[in-house]
Parts: structure tokens; sequence; C-alpha cells
């Protein structure tokens, strides 16, 4: 795709704000003086904001403040302004009930603070599962050139002699615990294991898979996806992109001009290559309509259907993001698709280029991690979108991290109103429940929970695991965590809170789910289905106020991504009136 620069120079946007003698333009430069700023800063350069997500509370963005520097050196280097902004940071260790609640928060009030103050282009620094999506979302809604840097992985984790992915073994250990395979002396012994460096999780898990969508998107410098956050080169990265934001608010590269619908369709293919989380569906079709692309599930399963995944990382392989960094990361991945004629090499890229050019002498030094196609974990490891009775909005599903012999599968249906009764019930020996039957979770859509908490991958019946299951049919309009695995279906659309068909659900109902064919069942029929759906009424609900309930009246379905609606669309990044 050819991209024409800007005549340089022009007036940039901050000039409004500190060009010039007037009353207004004093007051406003006079301010940043007492910073230690000298005059000629203000004479016209770039004024590059660093959007940091940086929180000692978001465990995985805890070093940005660090990597800041490196982005401060760059754009100094590069002849520009740089301004550090504290950015809403949706934690997803930490934050109740859910992360997901708060990245439309957190997009809302990072697209104000680029509308509303002084700064021509942004460094978006990034790192847990949901700081990606939500500064990419205020990006694409206000179009201020933008280019993303992320914190990287952590180191790997090793237990017992054994690799220890990050989330992937917290579900692996605590099913053994329950299964009475493992200690809880263990459990606690390998806890140490599982964070020992800085960085987000080392699997790929959403934060990794956030960070390959964003490469992908050409939204961050090719490369930036998989460098662990204590290697020297992610500093380096942090630096050169610095470097990067400047020139592009020179040519005045927009995200508009990048995040195409070539871009996306890149991105879900990417995303299935490397046996990426369920999560990027949601936030993928958010992003797309804070830009104005028209992208859809049935996008999703269009791309991604015949894209087999290479990618030989936990939770669906064995390897942890470490090695695939050594093994060339996402641009081996990139090239191969390409070669495959899967890809739109001539997609724009932050870097002011086509994509294909950063693709062709890129090499795969390790052949287990990324590995050759015949060899891959799932021929057809794109996101499954499934639609039937229960999902008409649709549902999805991660097929190289199910068990292929429940991807056909018929069973009876054991249901849960909502987490509180999942929780009350599930370890009860007296359930009535077996190893066919189907797992169903109602009311934790983005209405229900309220936020779409990662509760999906719900925790097999003691029971069952006793047994040596490891895996069963799971049903939710939930989400669940990209280091999680299992035959799970996720994000049932619409969700039972909305009174979708997913809320009419019984006990001992028979469900009939098919990959194959792309369909999810209730086994009844139409008339009783139309006669429970009119008789089903909403939940009681919570008192919400502030923030939740703005986000429980305005949150849409997760076949549209999950945002607020009024949000929706690219906006600008207008100039306003000076109060002063």
């Amino acid at each position: 795709m050819a991209f024409t620069p800007a005549i340089w120079p022009r007036k940039l946007r901050t000039q409004e704000w500190f060009g010039g003698t007037g009353r207004d333009q004093i007051y406003h430069r006079g301010w940043m003086k007492n910073q230690g700023i000298p005059h000629d800063m203000f004479d016209g350069r770039p004024v590059i904001a660093i959007m940091n997500t940086w929180s000692e509370l978001t465990p995985c963005n805890a070093h940005l403040a660090d990597l800041a520097q490196k982005v401060r050196a760059g754009i100094y280097e590069a002849g520009g302004l740089p301004v550090e902004v504290p950015a809403f940071s949706a934690s997803e260790s930490g934050f109740r009930p859910t992360a997901m609640m708060f990245r439309n928060l957190a997009a809302m009030a990072i697209e104000e603070q680029m509308r509303g103050l002084p700064m021509d282009g942004c460094v978006l620094l990034a790192g847990c599962d949901k700081t990606t999506p939500s500064l990419l979302m205020a990006a694409a809604s206000t179009d201020l050139p933008s280019i993303v840097v992320s914190g990287g992985p952590m180191l790997n984790g090793y237990f017992r002699g054994e690799r220890v992915g990050s989330g992937t073994h917290l579900w692996k250990f605590s099913e053994a615990v329950k299964a009475g395979e493992m200690t809880p002396e263990a459990f606690l012994e390998a806890e140490a294991s599982m964070s020992r460096s800085p960085g987000s999780c080392n699997t790929m898990g959403t934060a990794s898979t956030m960070a390959s969508m964003a490469e992908a998107l050409g939204m961050a410098l090719s490369g930036n996806a998989a460098i662990p956050a204590v290697d020297s080169r992610r500093r380096v990265m942090a630096q050169l992109s610095g470097r990067r934001i400047v020139q592009m608010v020179k040519d005045d590269l927009k995200p508009s001009d990048v995040m195409t619908k070539d871009a996306f369709e890149n991105a879900i293919r990417a995303n299935a290559a490397i046996g990426g989380s369920t999560n990027a569906v949601i936030h993928l079709l958010a992003i797309a309509g804070r830009v104005g692309v028209d992208l859809t599930l049935d996008d999703w399963d269009r791309c991604g259907r015949d894209v087999p995944t290479i990618v030989n990382l936990m939770p669906s392989g064995k390897y942890l993001m470490e090695e695939f960094f050594y093994a060339g990361g996402l641009p081996v991945v990139l090239r191969r698709l390409m070669e495959a004629g899967m890809l739109h090499d001539d997609a724009l890229t932050v870097s002011g280029g086509p994509i294909g050019d950063e693709l062709r002498h890129v090499e795969n030094h390790n052949p287990d991690v990324i590995l050759p196609v015949e060899k891959a974990l799932t021929a057809q490891g794109g996101i499954v979108v499934l639609r039937g009775n229960l999902a008409p909005a649709g549902a999805v599903l991660k097929p190289s991290a199910a068990s292929p012999h429940l991807l056909q599968h018929k069973g009876r249906a054991v249901v849960f109103e909502d987490i509180d009764d999942y929780k009350a019930r599930i370890n009860d020996d007296d359930l009535d429940v077996d190893e066919t039957c189907v797992l169903v979770l109602k009311n934790c859509g983005p209405k229900g929970y309220p936020g779409m908490a990662e509760v999906g991958n719900m925790g097999l019946p003691p029971k069952i695991l006793k047994k040596g299951i490891t895996d069963m049919v799971r049903i939710s309009d939930a989400r669940m965590s990209g280091t999680a695995y299992g035959t799970v279906v996720l994000h049932t659309a619409p969700e039972a809170a909305a009174g979708g068909p997913l809320a009419v659900v019984q006990n001992g109902d028979m469900i009939t789910l098919d990959v194959a064919g792309r369909r999810l069942h209730l086994d009844i029929t139409d008339a009783e289905l139309a006669e429970r759906l009119a008789q089903w009424q909403p939940p009681a609900g919570q008192e919400d106020t502030g923030y939740a309930w703005l986000h429980r009246q305005h949150v849409e379905g997760a076949d549209t991504g999950a945002d607020l609606g009024f949000l929706k669309g690219c906006r600008g990044a207008p100039v306003g009136r000076d109060s002063h």
C-alpha cells in the first residue's frame, strides 16, 4: 500500500497551545516551563505523549516506568518533545469484578486525554491484557499518529524441571490438587516459579496475543511482540519506537492509514497461526469499531478457518514466549503466512512501508517452536465461530486448545445460573454429572457479570477429575483467560442477561456441539424455545452506581466487541476552544 507523507514543515496541533506570543499561548507554555523545559523546545517540534499504563497494581506493567525513559530518549534524538502521561491501567490480576469491565473506561479516559491535551502523537506503552486494546481503541477514536511499545513477556518459569507457564499451570496445578494428584504444599512451592521476572504472561495468553495483534495490525515495529521484558533488546525497541513516532507525526501517518480491513485480516490469520487467545476476537472487533472498519465474527471464521497453528506454545503447545523470541518471533510466522498467500503483504505499517518488506529476510531458528505446516498443532487453527439456536449471534471456540474427541459431542446440560451458583455446587459429590455432560454457565456476559469475567473455563467437578478425566464441553457467555485450555464454548450471544437462548437452558436438556459444522444446538423444538423465552424474566440486578451503571446501560454484545455503543467510530481529535 502506498503512503504519501504530508508536506513538512506544517503547523502541528500543539502549536494551538504553545505557538505564538498571545496570552493563551504564554499561559500554556509558561506553565510547562516550570519543569525546566527550554524555550526552543516549543518552536514547532512535535510534542509526543508517552501514554504509560505503568502501575504497581498492574504487575505486568510495573517495569514500564523504566521502559518509558528509553522511549523518551528516542523522541529527543529525533527532535521531538516527550511528555509522559499516566494512562488508566486495567490490571488483569487485580481488578474486580473483572478487568474487562474497565477496558472501555480506560479507552474512554485515554481518548479524552488524547483529545483534550496538547500532543501531536502518542507512544502507547502497554503490557497487561486490557492495556493494549484500550490504548489502541483510544488511538483509533482520535486518529492521532500512534505507535505501540509492548512491555514484553516474563522469563520462563521452571518447577521441578518442568516449564511453568503463567496462568496455564495455575489451572493445571489447581485441578491436580482437586484430583489428589498434587499436594497443597507443592502448589505453594510452584507459585514461586510462576512469575520470576518483570513482564506479562510467558504463555500465548491474552497479553502476548494482543502484543502480536498490534504487530500484525502494523501498529508496532516489526519484532516488538515477543522480546522478553528484561532483555536489553526490549529497551532498544522502545528507543527506536520513540524515534519513529516523531517521523510519523511529520508524515501525518495515522492509525486509520494503518488499521485497514486488510490489516485486520492479517491479524486474524496471525492469531490462528500463533494459537492466540479467544479474547483477541472481542478486542479486534472493538478496535475495528473505533476506527470505522466493518469487521464481524464471520470475518474471523472466514479468514482463520484454513490457517494451521504452527506456534508450539502453551496453552496449545509446550514452549513459552522466551523460546518464541529466540526462534524469530512473530515476523517468522507472518512470513510463513505471506509465503502461503495468506497475508496482505502490501498492508501499511507504522514503519511507513508495507509489511511484506519487513519479512523477506527473517529466519526460523527453531523449527520445534515455530513448526513446519506438516507438523502443525492444528491443521485448522483459527477461532471457530459457532451458530445455532443456542447462539444465534455467535459463540467462539479455540480448537488448538480443545480435545479433538469432544469437537463433535452431544451431552446432557448441567446448568449453573451464575458464577455463585457454580461455586456453591461444583465441588459437591452429589452433583448429578458425568464426563459426557455439558457444563452450562449463565449470566456471565458483558451485562451479566457485569463485565464478562474469565470464568468460562470452569474447573471440572472433583468427582470427574478423580476418574482421570481432564476435559468436558463447557458453554457460557463468559470469556476465558488466554492462558487456559479445554473444549470451551465462549462469548455465547446474545448473552443470558440480555434474554438470549442461553438464559432458558434447563438441567437435562440435550446440547449438540458440532465444530466441523460450526453448529451449537439446544435440542428442543422451536415452539418450546419460543415459549421459554416468552416466559423468561431478567435476573434480579445489582443496584449499580457510577461507571458500573454506565457500563451495564450501554455495553454491547460480545459479538460486536463489547464496547460502549456511544464510543464507536473514529471521531478525531479536534482542537477545542481555549477558555483561558
